[in-house]
């Protein structure tokens, strides 16, 4: 008998037909490249030339195919020695060494928040943010070359540390401080920082005190480049280390936090601790860490405490 047809195969759900797999290439049958389309494959982002870079998650509230110019940030990896408004900047190009620009590496999503508090802490130290002064989180987005989203979630971060304060349809409000709030900061610092350098005075090495000293001359070369964030940076990081040795990570945290909350700029700006007064501070640790080493405990007590007195 005569060969009956095959009755034809019922697609599944799920099923792709075969005429319609790309080559990988993101090209598809009878049409152009998904590049050519304006669409992103899988783990790139088409940048002007043809050139690619690394994938970014959509800010939040974005649709494929669509443009937000807060959806991406440009972030340095290096970027607490320098002004925010220098290191985060959005549309960067790609490089252009006739200008001597460097295109600016994209970041993940997950990322991007504690990039964003960083810089705004920066941003703060150096008075780029003036107290007393309203921000919004859109505003600074742009700004920051990223979505609204990350610069709240940093700001409620910040308002939660006592910098800014929430101000209903607005944005955030950055703290008014005076005098008074300083000096409490500074007698809170020296109740805690003083009794535990005294101790390590006398427990610590003179060989682990000499590890120290290419941070305490870091704090040297930062006052005398005048950029109060850049030395802000090194204090810090030098009385970390410092704190670091009595073995208590909860004490060099606390420490830690109060120190950053001190370095916010009073009313006025930042104007009120120029360059000598940072060289000045900054040759306090080296003439500390002179005496520490010398095992001359007097002077060693005198110098912290001095150092806490005139803390910023």
């Amino acid at each position: 008998m005569p060969a009956q047809p095959r009755p034809a195969e019922r697609s599944r759900p799920g099923d792709v037909p075969s005429d319609a797999v790309g080559d990988g290439t993101g090209s598809r049958p009878g049409g152009a490249t998904a590049s050519a389309r304006g669409e992103h494959t899988h783990g790139e982002t088409p940048v002007p030339g043809g050139a690619r870079s690394p994938a970014v998650v959509p800010a939040q509230g974005t649709r494929p195919g669509t443009r937000n110019s807060g959806g991406r940030a440009r972030v340095p990896d290096e970027h607490r020695s320098a002004g925010p408004a220098d290191v985060l900047r959005p549309g960067a190009p790609a490089d252009d060494p006739a200008s001597g620009f460097r295109a600016r590496p994209v970041v993940q999503r997950a990322s991007v928040r504690g990039q964003i508090l960083d810089a705004l802490r920066t941003a703060l130290v150096a008075g780029e943010l003036a107290p007393g002064e309203v921000y919004s989180a859109p505003a600074l987005g742009d700004r920051f070359g990223v979505s609204a989203t990350p610069v709240r979630e940093a700001m409620q971060q910040l308002a939660l540390e006592g910098a800014v304060e929430v101000v209903p349809n607005r944005g955030f409000r950055v703290i008014e401080r005076g005098t008074r709030e300083l000096a409490e900061l500074a007698e809170i610092r020296g109740l805690i920082e003083v009794p535990v350098m005294l101790r390590l005075a006398r427990t610590v090495s003179a060989a682990q005190w000499t590890e120290l000293r290419p941070l305490a001359e870091a704090t040297v070369r930062a006052a005398s480049s005048g950029c109060r964030a850049t030395y802000a940076e090194t204090d810090r990081t030098f009385h970390r280390a410092v704190l670091a040795l009595a073995g208590n990570a909860q004490l060099v945290r606390i420490a830690d936090d109060l120190h950053r909350r001190a370095q916010w700029p009073l009313v006025g700006g930042p104007v009120s601790r120029g360059r000598a007064d940072l060289v000045a501070d900054a040759a306090e640790h080296t003439a500390l860490l002179d005496a520490l080493i010398a095992g001359d405990l007097a002077v060693v007590q005198a110098l912290v405490r001095e150092h806490f007195t005139g803390a910023s």
